[in-house]
């Protein structure tokens, strides 16, 4: 396993990070246990989840996996926060100082932990000051409940702002941050990659997998199979407007590449994503231990220089076939 440094930070984290949202949803508590050790046993020590995640289950079932086999101190430990929380309650969600320092403890309790090793905020809000963000972040690094901070889905002009209200006020800075970048959605390589570069940002990509579209499960004529992700995509507008054409251009493009290397689709989409420039660690967010299984061979994919040609021919650089960063996030539209 290959470890690299989260960010300007000497915290080490391993080049494919587990991503929990499904675990206390359609993954058991069991068979998400199962995954986390063995996700641990290869090495993994970065493990992802967020308050929201079905409404805190995803945090509980983490965090008893972690009690259970006692390798808590072993790992680096993320979760975020920003998601509705609570329906009939305009203050359980945001990105407000009220809501940041509740959730967090919340957030403790769940994990059956005392502090997170970085907490992140899930989404920008433009109705509330980057400041009182900030501030109420700083506060929680201070009392030794959060030792590092970052965000998710932010753009790059939003981070540069953000690194300079931390320096006026003196106050501790995003580390990194979690944006959607895959084969299918390539934006961030325009300014997010750039910035993050210039500024010693780590970026941990979610949907390396396109939400399974990457994955060689979906076709262009044939029906989603009925447990997939995108089985009602006919009656969600996020899934309708990823569902195209020019995806599985995309997809037609990259299989004949994986296939000539003897690899799954995935674990092609998986590798290139980990070897792109300035990536720390993709997410991972797999539902069952064979998808697992699966994703886990990546780590010993090499992509040539040749093969990053022939990629970037299929899709072009910079580009979006299938959007992953949206400007119009629902509450609970977070994947």
């Amino acid at each position: 396993m290959e470890y690299r440094n989260l960010g300007r930070t000497g915290v080490k984290v391993s080049v494919l990070c587990l991503g929990c949202m499904m675990f206390g949803g359609k993954t058991s508590p069991e068979e998400s246990a199962h995954i986390i050790d063995s996700a641990l046993d290869a090495g993994i020590n970065f493990l992802d989840t967020a308050n929201v995640y079905s409404r805190g289950r995803s945090e509980e079932v983490t965090g008893d996996a972690l009690k259970q086999n006692g390798k808590r101190n072993r790992v680096v430990l993320a979760t975020k926060v920003h998601g509705v929380m609570a329906d009939d309650d305009p203050n359980m969600q945001g990105n407000s100082r009220r809501h940041i320092i509740d959730q967090c403890d919340a957030s403790l309790r769940r994990l059956k932990t005392d502090w997170i090793d970085l907490y992140q905020i899930h989404r920008p809000q433009s109705d509330i000051p980057i400041d009182e963000t900030l501030s109420a972040l700083d506060d929680l690094i201070h009392a030794g409940k959060v030792r590092y901070i970052g965000t998710s889905t932010y753009g790059a002009w939003q981070l540069v702002e953000s690194f300079h209200v931390s320096k006026e006020l003196g106050l501790h800075r995003f580390i990194c941050d979690q944006p959607p970048y895959n084969l299918l959605d390539r934006r961030i390589e325009r300014e997010l990659v750039p910035m993050a570069r210039t500024y010693g940002m780590g970026l941990i990509p979610w949907s390396p997998l396109a939400g399974g579209l990457l994955t060689g499960k979906y076709t262009r004529n044939a029906p989603p199979p009925a447990d997939a992700r995108f089985a009602d995509y006919d009656r969600n507008p996020l899934f309708q407007r990823r569902w195209t054409q020019q995806a599985f251009d995309i997809i037609e493009g990259l299989t004949p590449i994986a296939t000539r290397k003897g690899i799954s689709l995935s674990q092609l989409a998986l590798a290139w994503c980990m070897h792109q420039p300035g990536v720390t660690s993709p997410i991972i967010g797999p539902r069952t231990l064979e998808q697992f299984e699966d994703n886990i061979k990546a780590l010993d994919v090499k992509i040539t220089d040749e093969d990053r040609t022939e990629i970037d021919k299929v899709s072009i650089p910079g580009r979006v076939y299938a959007p992953y960063y949206e400007a119009d996030f629902g509450p609970h539209q977070y994947r």
